[in-house]
């Protein structure tokens, strides 16, 4: 991120079987060396204890606004934290931040505090969509507050749907991201958003394939941020590192590039915006071996290997819609100066040939990107707008580029 000195965390926990995770949450930001007060309600110190906190955030905890009074630290806390990040909040919490209750030592803070507040809400699908709770996510929202949307996945018991806590990674990341840029707005609302994203692997017999080192962190990092901006997302995902799916999202994952041409073809007339995050390879053998090349066998087979060129999936989608102005197309150009023309030189040019609306350009030289948490480059419109992205977070980088979509969309 942007800011690079410690900041002081209040991680708030209510009483839910998710609260397990706000551990995990905690030892996040310590180890990103940020000082970190943990206020559970009593309900959470049920799920988990007082000792847990205190050693992971090598500070007391407090749950009630009676514990050292002298101090007036019910006062104190709020005041002085540059971020409050509550995990799990439940449909209770939520009924009481909304009502600006001041019952205990967690919704006084939120109160007192001046500093962003971000909430993470897990519970069960029928009380996340209640009207209730709904109209109570909308006013905190109205209020400047951010709330996550929930993952969806497997809950308590045996019930499955949207109500699941984020992963502890996804709720540190997005956190620090409103601390860096502030709340994140519900612009994308109503919106469809594809994203493509990770490398293709181009099979050369059932044991080897063509790839490339993209991590696809940067397209997942797209693709959360739209999900909390409010839209519907699609993430046709290649090769990625075990990233933790972005709320709410529908992923459909792909080997190939012929692949990942299909799903986006199939895809496309729904979407509103389409951003091709994705490295997809340039080439693939011609005919991929039913059986595993033998090395040392006297055969040619290793040794040399027929390729040819893969779809350009960017500028097909491009010609595709032609006659219309939707989905507005967004590329990304992996480039590295040369002795021609420095990486910005090379993306202007690609911009040209693509045809799409907008193109992030990476300088991907000095191994400065592939699976790295941060990237920079420029972000170029058809118009002739260039943005400058200097180096910082993947997540930062994503709203940049959502936000500067977003007035177009």
């Amino acid at each position: 991120m942007a800011h690079t000195a410690a900041k002081r965390i209040v991680v708030g926990v209510s009483g839910g079987i998710a609260a397990y995770k706000a551990c995990h949450v905690v030892r996040g930001f310590t180890e990103l060396g940020h000082e970190v007060q943990v206020i559970p309600t009593e309900n959470a110190l049920r799920f988990v204890g007082k000792a847990t906190f205190e050693a992971l955030s090598h500070n007391p905890v407090f749950t009630s606004v009676y514990e050292e009074v002298d101090q007036v630290r019910h006062v104190q806390v709020g005041q002085r934290a540059d971020l409050v990040v509550i995990a799990p909040a439940t449909a209770d919490l939520l009924a009481r931040l909304a009502q600006g209750r001041a019952n205990d030592m967690l919704t006084s803070t939120v109160l007192m505090t001046g500093a962003p507040v971000v909430i993470a809400p897990a519970m069960h699908t029928e009380m996340w969509n209640n009207p209730a709770t709904q109209a109570n996510v909308a006013l905190l929202r109205d209020r400047g507050m951010t709330v996550l949307e929930p993952a969806h996945g497997r809950l308590t018991g045996s019930d499955t749907g949207p109500g699941r806590l984020l992963d502890p990674e996804q709720i540190v990341d997005l956190a620090l991201l409103v601390l860096s840029t502030g709340m994140l707005p519900r612009t994308l609302a109503g919106k469809r958003v594809l994203v493509s994203a990770g490398g293709t692997r181009e099979a050369i017999d059932p044991v080897r394939f063509i790839g490339n080192h993209s991590s696809g962190r940067q397209g997942f990092a797209i693709a959360e941020v739209a999900a909390h901006m409010g839209a519907a997302v699609t993430v046709v995902a290649g090769a990625t590192d075990r990233l933790p799916t972005p709320a709410g999202a529908t992923v459909i994952a792909v080997d190939s590039a012929n692949d990942m041409q299909q799903v986006i073809a199939d895809e496309f007339a729904k979407q509103n915006i389409i951003i091709m995050a994705a490295a997809v390879a340039d080439v693939r053998p011609k005919i991929a071996a039913a059986t595993k090349l033998k090395k040392g066998s006297g055969t040619a087979d290793l040794q040399q290997i027929d390729l040819c060129e893969n779809p350009d999936i960017l500028r097909g989608l491009v010609k595709r819609r032609a006659t219309g102005s939707q989905p507005i197309i967004v590329g990304f150009a992996a480039e590295t100066g040369d002795t021609a023309a420095t990486a910005l030189e090379h993306g202007r040019a690609k911009l040209a040939r693509k045809g799409c609306d907008w193109l992030l350009v990476n300088d991907v030289s000095q191994d400065q990107v592939f699976g790295k948490p941060t990237n920079a480059g420029w972000l170029l419109s058809a118009g002739g707008e260039v943005l400058e992205l200097p180096r910082d977070s993947k997540f930062v980088i994503a709203r940049q580029l959502l936000e500067a979509v977003a007035q177009q969309a």
